[in-house]
């Protein structure tokens, strides 16, 4: 099915969905989250402890993230359209994430968790270098921001759980609120998707699954940044697998149980299934070696 007719037979689902997010959407505001006062210099006797690397890394990976936000609006401005419901959910979608930047800013400057020069230089390099990912069709945006917000979620409220004081859980609990609606329009919309192009999105699911990278490409010190996440359990082959392709794609989709597929499409079901069994073979095999390190340590 080609974009214009997926997104006008989706357009009915696309509007429900939208109301559906305004009703259990909440109003919040970054300045009732975070506390103003002078904020500590780096280094002194008022600074915040040292975080974890994987924790520091994570709140600076989250915040360039969202600052990246005008590069992603464009993304799906150009496959959603400005008319209807998906003009309206891009918009609403955008100002949400806008004020993530805002609440995570206002947070690592306050608690001085993170040098502001440094991030600042880093928002920059980011912003400039403008990289953002580009689905090569609406199934594959679809199948991807779903995988994307529910794995910006899990990543935002376990970073919320590593750090040491009340406020910075409060702020990331916020902020992964927001993303499970998010995740949740996406869920809902590649669910219908499935209905009315099953072979189509079963293609697009297994591209973007296989493929599938965090958002952060382009941040400097990236690779680095993802390794010290996954050490740290915030985001990891094993949550991926746990917390997303197993309850998500096997599961709220069926990939495995859709019928009629065309060949191409059934054998992108097969390649797809197997590299999730494989994938969490592998994770299995990662948390074993991690608990036989503990119990020697």
């Amino acid at each position: 099915m080609d974009d214009a007719t997926m997104l006008a037979e989706l357009q009915p689902t696309a509007e429900r969905l939208v109301d559906r997010h305004l009703g259990m959407a909440k109003e919040w505001f970054p300045h009732d989250l975070v506390e103003w006062r002078p904020p500590p210099a780096v280094g002194s006797a008022e600074a915040a402890e040292p975080l974890p690397d994987g924790v520091a890394s994570a709140l600076f990976v989250n915040v360039l993230t969202e600052d990246n936000l005008p590069y992603y609006f464009a993304s799906i401005d150009d496959l959603f359209g400005r008319d209807g419901a998906w003009g309206y959910w891009t918009r609403r979608w955008t100002a949400e994430e806008g004020r993530h930047s805002i609440v995570l800013r206002d947070y690592l400057i306050m608690s001085g968790h993170i040098d502001p020069v440094t991030l600042e230089r880093a928002r920059m390099a980011q912003v400039t270098g403008g990289v953002s990912p580009e689905a090569a069709s609406i199934a594959d945006a679809f199948a991807y921001l779903a995988l994307q917000e529910l794995a910006t979620r899990i990543a935002h409220h376990n970073t919320g759980k590593a750090l040491p004081d009340a406020e910075g859980y409060t702020v990331m609990k916020r902020v992964a609120a927001d993303e499970n609606l998010h995740y949740l329009f996406y869920r809902d919309l590649v669910s219908a998707a499935l209905e009315i192009d099953p072979s189509g999105m079963i293609e697009a699911i297994k591209r973007q699954v296989l493929g599938f990278e965090m958002p952060g490409t382009g941040i400097l010190g990236f690779a680095q940044h993802a390794k010290a996440i996954a050490r740290a359990g915030i985001y990891d082959l094993g949550v991926h697998h746990d917390a997303i392709l197993r309850p998500v794609v096997l599961g709220h989709w069926d990939v495995a149980g859709r019928q009629g597929l065309t060949p191409s499409a059934e054998a992108a079901r097969d390649r797809l299934v197997q590299f999730i069994t494989r994938l969490g073979r592998a994770s299995a095999r990662v948390k074993r070696s991690r608990a036989g390190t503990i119990v020697e340590a």
